[in-house]
This record gives structure tokens, sequence and C-alpha cells, in this order.
């Protein structure tokens, strides 16, 4: 009963191309704007409507291969969970088109293969939204990335504490850490204090006269100016395989950042023992050379 799938395929496309052109419409016209809400829910309807006859189709088909056992589970598992997508997104289509709903944050889904994927607002210029997952980093003052955490419907804030705690476990000697203003919570900056002999965290809007004092103090402003060198960190991390994960599932996403990290270390490490050995190299010529000086 699944022959033709390439026509049927063509058949949804074609539907949902005319649905999503409906919606381009720019005009300021009421008039004309009325008239284009008149023929989308229309659209929207005959496009939902084939959509769930081919669901129902496919329910069909997954009862009669678990009757005959002529797929195995993981195959099932997988069609089981892409029909609840799919009905999801009926759902979703349908209260926020036909019904006028706006659609919770929360309910979205933004990859039907990768579940974990976020929409992450950046506020930049150029790509103002990515989609993936946050991952915070800790650096240190050689350039070596001390802790990392991927961050699952978590900010900045939520995170800036753990991140200190959990590296402090690791690293006693952890005295100072800059932060960005997206990290900035009050709660957060008299934690710190405690934590920390010289926590360089930035508030956020406009500063009183102590929050002025205290971010222009010579500490402060020295530690900030140092602030800078952990995004070229980041850029490394992106150059050792973050820009872009390969691996499947959030496991494989947790994983692969672990691997990049564990690269970019590496390469730290190779880097300095380089220059160490660079600058024996030098040294060693240069004794050579005062030692062929006293003969002649």
């Amino acid at each position: 009963g699944w022959r033709q799938s390439q026509h049927n395929i063509r058949k949804i496309k074609k539907l949902f191309r005319k649905a999503q052109k409906m919606k381009r419409s720019t005009s300021k016209n009421p008039a004309k704007q009325a008239a284009r809400q008149d023929l989308i829910k229309p659209a929207h309807h005959a496009y939902l409507e084939m959509v769930e006859s081919f669901l129902k189709k496919v329910r069909e088909t997954v009862k009669l291969l678990r009757d005959g056992e002529l797929a195995g589970k993981d195959e099932l598992q997988e069609l089981e969970r892409f029909i609840k997508h799919a009905e999801r997104q009926i759902d979703q289509i349908r209260r926020r088109v036909l019904a006028g709903e706006i659609i919770p944050h929360n309910e979205k889904v933004f990859s039907v293969f990768e579940e974990h994927t976020e929409w992450i607002c950046k506020g930049k210029a150029g790509v103002p939204q990515e989609l993936g997952l946050r991952v915070c980093i800790l650096e240190d003052q050689y350039g070596f990335v001390l802790h990392h955490h991927v961050m699952q419907k978590q900010t900045d804030e939520a995170v800036a504490i753990f991140m200190v705690h959990e590296t402090k476990s690791r690293f006693a000697g952890l005295s100072s850490c800059s932060f960005d203003k997206g990290f900035y919570t009050p709660q957060n900056r008299r934690d710190f204090v405690e934590m920390l002999d010289m926590p360089i965290l930035p508030k956020k809007g406009r500063l009183s006269e102590a929050d002025r004092e205290r971010q222009f103090a010579e500490e402060f402003v020295q530690g900030r100016q140092q602030h800078p060198a952990v995004e070229s960190g980041i850029n490394a991390l992106e150059n050792h395989g973050l820009d872009r994960c390969p691996d499947h599932g959030l496991e494989g996403f947790i994983r692969y950042v672990g691997l990049a990290v564990v690269a970019r270390n590496l390469q730290i490490l190779g880097h300095l023992i380089q220059q160490r050995t660079l600058q024996q190299q030098k040294r060693s010529a240069c004794i050579r050379k005062a030692l062929a000086r006293k003969r002649q």
C-alpha cells in the first residue's frame, strides 16, 4: 500500500509550498492583508488534511508490521517517534495558524533528528540566532580549559557558581575569575566574594557609585583586559570540532565536546613544549658561540 512514494511526497510538498508562500505577503494594505488571511487558512486546512490521511495510513502500517513481526523493535520505535513529532507539529500548526494561538517556546522542537537542539539568541550582528547547545568553558591564564559544561536549557547566570565550584574542587589555587556581563546577578556577585579573592564580574545596566568604584579599581581593570583572550580559546575549540558536531544524540554531543577540549589542551601543551625546546636550543647555541669566542 505504499507505492508511488515519490509522488506522495511531491503532493505533500506542493501543498506545503502553497501554504508557505501564502504567508510571505508584505503588503501594508489592511484589505489585502485580510484577503490574504482568508486564503492562508484554507491552504493550511488542505495541507493538514493530506498529512493526517498519510499519518493514519502510517499508524495502520505500523500495526500490521508489529502484528506480523515483519520489522525489528528499533525500526518500529523509530517510526513511532516520528509519528509523535508529526502529531505535535499538526497540533501546533492548527493552534497557531487556524486558532491564532501563540505557541510557548518550551513546546517548540527545532530538530526532529536532534531533539536536544535549542534556539540560541546571540544578539550579535550578522548571526543573531543559532541552533545548537551552549557550552560554557573556564580557561586559565595559559590557555588550558580547566572545566567545561554543556548547558541544557540553561543560561549563563545559572551556571556561573557551578562552574567556579567545580573548578575549585579540582584546582584549589583558583583565586580570581573574569566573567561576561551575562553571568551577573546580585546573588552571584555575593557568592563569588566568598569563593574567590578577586571576582571580576561586571554589572549589567547602570552602575551605582559603589559599583563604579569597584569596576574601575586597578585589579578589576587588569582582569578585564585579560578576559578577551578567552575568545581565541572559543575560536580554537570551534577549529577543533565544535563548530559543527557530527555525532548523534545528546550523549554524542557531550562526548564530542569533551574530545574537542582534550584536543585543545593537547595543542596548548604541545605548543609549550615546542617553545621550551626552542628556547633550550637557542640557549645551547648561545653557549656554544660564547665558548668558541673564548677559545679564539
